[in-house]
């Protein structure tokens, strides 16, 4: 089993700046390309404060001068904002200054408030279209004199400039729940990349029948692999497992907003509602959190994962940038660098 880190730029209040927030965050970047990480994903968003992520590859190629060895990729562009040439273009110039490292997720998008914005108030099944239609275009666009004629795009022959370093281009994944988008990424020969959000082990273990099942009805020959996105914290063997608990089910209170097209949001800042007073999942009450979720000491979080190894996750996605404050993050990170990946480097999956 590989690993992968998720950072963004979000910010739920003005005490620390933009600055200072990218400042920590490319932190979190260097040790985990030092410290054994395989990749590092960045997402896009726009329009609030909660995910600053306006230009992913922008903030990618900034990293890719400060990094080594760690490969580097979007989770996830959105599908509706894109053009395929200008996908295509965009994405081969970084795996060109990058030294191809580019890991290419793209996805249907996830939050109804960006979409009233971004897309005319779309539909999740009209992005879901966008997305079955970009990634043929896009693979096309970088084999060359590619045309296309489809339901939202057309356009004649075209190839992008530049051309991916690879002729095949960079890996590519799909950001994928429904089984008909598993279907569509294994069609396109994308892996994929699934996010359990804070349910139990058993919505893990749902994903990785989706993908069988899909690899079976398509019948293509490609096998992709599966990255699983899960909120992580390592903390010392005698601290308080209620301390980034509580901080998690902070950040819940400003993440909901985003999911409601009218949602409470004021000159980019994003407003908190309680968990408990919003009818909030019983997902994020403490003891489930404890129980779901990669929450607790090393020996504890290795065991944890030990699980997603044997049911066959390819890169486990410790998501970094959900709530906690930089200092008790950056400590979680190197824990997991020093104590938890050393455990899997002999894996069927690594």
């Amino acid at each position: 089993m590989k690993f992968g880190l998720m950072v963004d730029l979000g910010r739920t209040s003005p005490d620390i700046s933009t600055e200072e927030n990218l400042a920590q965050v490319t932190e979190l970047v260097r040790v985990a390309d030092a410290g054994g990480f395989d990749i590092v994903f960045t997402g896009e968003h726009h329009g609030h404060e909660m995910t600053i992520a306006p230009a992913p590859f922008v903030l990618l190629t900034y990293w890719s001068q400060l990094t080594t060895a760690v490969r580097l990729g979007t989770a996830v562009l959105c599908a509706p904002y894109w053009h395929p040439i200008r996908l295509a273009g965009e994405a081969a110039l970084f795996d060109l200054i990058s030294g191809g490292r580019l890991e290419l997720g793209i996805g249907r998008g996830a939050y109804p408030y960006e979409f009233e914005r971004m897309a005319g108030g779309i539909a999740p099944e009209v992005a879901r279209e966008q997305l079955a239609e970009l990634l043929p275009a896009v693979r096309g666009l970088w084999r060359g004199n590619y045309e296309h004629d489809g339901s939202l795009w057309k356009f004649p022959s075209t190839t992008s400039t530049p051309r991916p370093l690879n002729p095949d281009g960079p890996p590519l994944w799909v950001s994928a729940r429904h089984p008909d988008v598993f279907e569509m990424a294994i069609r396109n020969h994308a892996n994929l990349m699934v996010a359990p959000l804070s349910k139990g082990f058993e919505e893990v273990e749902s994903l990785m029948d989706r993908r069988r099942d899909a690899i079976a009805k398509v019948d293509n020959g490609f096998a992709p692999q599966i990255m699983v996105l899960r909120d992580t914290y390592v903390g010392a063997d005698d601290a308080d497992p209620l301390v980034p608990v509580e901080y998690l089910r902070r950040g819940e209170g400003y993440f909901s907003n985003l999911f409601r097209t009218d949602g409470d949001v004021d000159n980019g800042w994003v407003s908190w509602v309680d968990p408990d007073a919003a009818d909030a999942d019983d997902d994020y009450q403490p003891e489930n959190v404890l129980k779901n979720l990669a929450f607790g000491s090393a020996a504890q979080v290795r065991d944890e994962l030990r699980r997603y190894d044997a049911a066959g996750t390819d890169v486990y996605l410790y998501n970094a940038t959900w709530g906690l404050p930089f200092d008790l993050e950056v400590e979680s990170l190197r824990r997991f660098c020093a104590d938890v990946i050393p455990a899997f480097s002999g894996s069927a999956g690594s």
